[in-house]
């Protein structure tokens, strides 16, 4: 995380930022202004109207004209508009004249569909993808991409940022912690938090059968009894994988169970489900801050403003940003 002192060197010294302009949609104002707050700039002005029709009326109040603008837009909830809401954002950008636009997108909820596992299905992450490149976009700064290959769906330089730092810094150590993955697929970014937490592994069996968003839980892989453990996951949308898991590690043994992820996408029962299983703090980050859902106490919010912040002006500044993925 960015301590005080870097804080405060990021923060506007002269006309070091003279031509940088931080914008915020619908999905994101919350974080936009975080995020600006980081960077010590006011956010920049623009106005959505939603005529009675279901449009979408985008206009940007203020001059950009040769400036370096940056758009910050979760798509999710409702993921359509939002993700048409950037679409016009960016090419209201470029018709203004802005010298570049770069969109900041925390959560991408297309991301999911990456690629074509049955017949006759759209590989929707490309068809966004290409979306944004044609209404105008220069740059993509997004995190934890579900399928981090996306990137390549892009001919626009992308950045996949990643919560893990910020995630394992709020987990902090017990000094007897295991970290579980929910399932295969997501065990190499789940033993990065072990080797960062300096904690043993473990990986839930999950099968999934259909489209309900919902999975089952075969087995467990690795030895939890006695330990705190801690479930690792780059989303959940109903909590059911996490309380699944987390009764199953409780039954193989474990003394206490929490669980960390990048994207709260909390829908429907969710909060029912988390409330009634043995998670005692579910972290997630602030990529997502419209759900539809009241959120439980069990919910902390770890904000990733600071880590986009460090971003914007790194790219502002020409200045490599791979020192963000050094963990």
């Amino acid at each position: 995380m960015i301590e005080a002192d870097a804080r405060e060197a990021m923060r506007v010294t002269g006309s070091e930022f003279e031509e940088l302009l931080v914008f915020g949609g619908s999905g994101s104002p919350r974080l936009t202004a975080a995020i600006c707050d980081h960077l010590g700039v006011k956010p920049g002005r623009g106005e959505v109207i939603r005529f009675s029709d279901g449009n979408l009326f985008v206009k940007v109040n203020q001059n950009v004209r040769g400036r370096h603008v940056h758009l910050v837009q979760s798509t999710v909830f409702p993921a359509n508009d939002n993700f048409v809401e950037l679409l016009f954002w960016i090419d209201a950008f470029k018709r203004a004249s802005a010298a570049s636009v770069t969109v900041l997108m925390p959560y991408f909820s297309y991301a999911k569909a990456d690629k074509k596992d049955e017949p006759r299905v759209s590989i929707r992450a490309r068809v966004c993808a290409q979306s944004i490149e044609v209404a105008g976009a220069d740059r993509v700064v997004t995190m934890d991409l579900h399928a981090p290959q996306i990137q390549g769906f892009f001919t626009r330089p992308v950045d996949d940022l990643y919560a893990l730092p910020l995630l394992a810094e709020a987990i902090g150590d017990s000094g007897n912690l295991v970290v579980v993955s929910p399932d295969a697929g997501f065990a190499k970014q789940a033993r990065k938090y072990a080797r960062r937490l300096g904690a043993p592994l473990a990986i839930a069996d999950k099968e999934r059968v259909d489209h309900t968003e919902t999975a089952r839980v075969v087995d467990l892989i690795g030895d939890v009894r006695g330990r705190d453990a801690v479930i690792v996951d780059d989303f959940t949308i109903t909590a059911g994988t996490l309380t699944e898991v987390a009764e199953s590690v409780m039954e193989h043994g474990a003394r206490s169970v929490r669980a960390a992820v990048t994207h709260g996408v909390f829908t429907g029962k969710s909060m029912e489900r988390l409330d009634s299983s043995p998670i005692s703090r579910l972290y997630v980050t602030d990529t997502v801050e419209n759900q539809p859902v009241r959120l439980s106490p069990k919910v902390q919010k770890v904000s990733v403003a600071p880590l986009f912040a460090e971003a914007i002006a790194r790219i502002h500044r020409r200045e490599s940003i791979s020192v963000l993925f050094d963990f």
